[in-house]
């Protein structure tokens, strides 16, 4: 069997994860939580807009090497923040369309790297518990593990980041219960 056997389960496992993403960005919103307003927003976007920054990373206090982070002129910087982390997009509305899409794929792609590892672990006909089961806990790891890197260094908040474990449990489970049905 090839991994071309399993597209029912990875196209339905993409779906249900998408579906249970909607439900909980869209109806339970637990999410809304962690973006909070700046009390002086259309200050902060005043500068930042005066700032000409084309779209990226940027971080305040910046220091290129950790050489210079040593330095007292940096560390009295950190001492006095703000010390911030900063994502700017481009100008615009948000391209929710494209986001979904892009969000659809990656689905996809988790869908069948998990089938992969778990054809080539359990083979078929494989045990479809065991093939669910390896499924569901690679689809948490897969989903899960991003967050906990941006609590440990970039600052996420870890209620932030609970938060999307609960999504990335949700999402192993459907995944597991999908190819533990269609598994062939």
């Amino acid at each position: 069997m090839t991994l071309l056997h399993l597209w029912i389960p990875i196209l339905a496992a993409a779906i249900a994860v998408f579906v249970a993403s909607s439900f909980i960005h869209m109806v339970f919103k637990w999410h809304n939580s962690e973006y909070r307003a700046l009390p002086n927003d259309d200050e902060v976007r005043r500068v930042l807009g005066s700032a000409k920054l084309s779209a990226g990373l940027y971080v305040t206090p910046h220091c290129p090497d950790m050489k210079e982070m040593q330095s007292e002129v940096i560390q009295q910087k950190f001492r006095d923040g703000p010390v911030a982390l900063i994502t700017m997009r481009a100008p615009g509305a948000p391209a929710m369309g494209k986001y979904l899409l892009q969000w659809f794929a990656l689905n996809i792609a988790v869908a069948a790297l998990g089938a992969m590892l778990a054809l080539h672990a359990f083979g078929s006909p494989g045990n479809a518990h065991q093939a669910g089961h390896f499924i569901g806990i690679f689809t948490l790891i897969a989903y899960g593990t991003g967050s906990v890197q941006e609590s440990i260094w970039m600052g996420r908040p870890w209620s932030a980041t609970l938060k999307n474990l609960l999504d990335a449990l949700i999402y192993g489970t459907v995944s597991a219960l999908i190819f533990w049905q269609l598994w062939p």
